[in-house]
This record gives C-alpha cells, structure tokens and sequence, in this order.
C-alpha cells in the first residue's frame, strides 16, 4: 500500500513565482517536462497562473468558498469541489474574492494522458476502491485505507495510490479520486 503524507510533501514556487505548489505526484517523478501531475497549491494573492503549453489541466478549490478563474478573458467562479477543466496553453489568472484558497491540480500532458477528477462523498458501510490508475486523495473527513491485510489512517489531504489489488478506503467525508488514462498511439 502506497500512502502519501501531506506532511511529508515541501512546498516549491510556481513557475511564474506567484504562489506555492505541493507536488503529491507526477510522472516521470519530478520532471519539468512530465506526461502527468497532481498538486496542491496555496493561493494566496491574485494574479496569473503559470503556464503549460501542451498540458490540459483540472482545478479544484479545496479550502476557502471562492476563487474567480479567468481563461482567455472568461471568468468562471470557482466552489469548493467542483472540478474545472482548461488548457494549460490559455492565458489564466485568478482572483480571490472572499480570501485565500487551495486547490487541487490534476495536469495531464496532452496526447499522452488523459485526467479525470471526481469528489466522492465517503461511506463506513460501503469501502471506495483505488485502482491501479487512481490516486485518492482525503479532502475532509477520517477514513481508513485496507489493501492486502494492512490497515492505515489517511489524515487530511493525504494520498493513496491505487493498486492491484485495489486498496479499499473506508470513512466519513469526501474524496477526490483521480484517475490518469493513458491515450492510446
């Protein structure tokens, strides 16, 4: 069972220098240049996002009530945990009506991958798999994580990446699972 500790993860600037990101997980691991990555960033003070030429990208607002997203010009309010899908190559910027927040980052290299995110409310009766093309990451709540005879605690915004067999979390709360396909050539 592979967990990974929001603790254990060290904030590094955006590319542009204008907020913080936490890398949970990318591939190849810690590439510049990755086919996909998820992050959490703090947002802090408005302004632009950095860009990825060649990546599609999905925000979540996972702390705070609102961030305003502005793609090439289009304003879309952003809630808490509702996915949003853009490019990375579209002029981007945001701002924070109400105050700071933090987001999920799904970012898929374009061509290579595909993402997709879901919010998933958790039960204690009925286990949530993890399959082996998922992470999941705890976004409120306690759960519990059970995959071959082991049993671990996810705490906030900590991350279980989906194996086979597939890891079963069990809990109260919500749960983005994100799933990264690879596109066929």
């Amino acid at each position: 069972m592979h967990i990974i500790r929001f603790d254990s993860l060290r904030p590094a600037p955006w590319r542009n220098g204008g907020g913080t990101t936490r890398e949970v997980a990318s591939f190849p691991a810690g590439a510049v240049d990755f086919d996909w990555r998820i992050s959490i960033a703090d947002v802090t003070a408005a302004g632009d996002f950095s860009s990825f030429p060649g990546v599609d990208r999905i925000l979540t607002v996972i702390e705070g009530e609102l961030m305003v997203v502005i793609v090439d010009g289009e304003e879309h309010a952003m809630e808490q945990y509702r996915p949003f899908r853009f490019s990375g190559d579209s002029a981007t910027s945001c701002a924070l009506p109400v105050g700071d927040t933090r987001d999920l980052n799904v970012m898929t290299r374009r061509g290579a991958f595909k993402g997709f995110l879901s919010i998933v409310e958790l039960s204690k009766k009925r286990a949530h798999p993890v399959f082996d093309d998922q992470f999941a990451l705890l976004l409120k709540g306690n759960a519990v994580v059970t995959a071959g005879g082991e049993e671990a605690t996810l705490g906030p915004l900590d991350t279980v990446r989906g194996d086979d067999p597939a890891p079963e979390v069990l809990g109260r709360g919500f749960l983005a699972v994100i799933t990264l396909e690879a596109v066929p050539t």
